[in-house]
């Protein structure tokens, strides 16, 4: 999830952002705009970034996976005594 201290940092901003005369509201403000950014990102299906960290290193194991056992299915369908490089290629096309 998002941290809260960013979005505290967020809403401060936006806060200071408003003109001087909104002023004496602006604690009101702060929260206002806390609550709004909270509400809006917690709609979205979001993770952390140790959550993406980790799916791309399965993403990746998993491939080099799958290109190994492509490379076993080729060596597996080659008929014996047929030049490595011949695997999967049609002469028909």
């Amino acid at each position: 999830m998002i941290d809260l201290n960013n979005i505290d940092e967020l809403a401060r901003r936006l806060s200071g952002l408003v003109p001087a005369g909104l002023r004496e509201s602006r604690e009101e403000l702060q929260e206002n705009f806390k609550a709004v950014l909270q509400s809006g990102l917690s709609k979205l299906d979001l993770v952390t970034r140790e959550e993406f960290d980790v799916q791309r290193a399965v993403l990746l194991r998993t491939r080099e996976k799958l290109e190994a056992l492509e490379a076993l299915v080729q060596q597996l369908e080659r008929p014996p005594g047929a030049p490595a490089d011949a695997a999967g290629v049609d002469a028909t096309h």
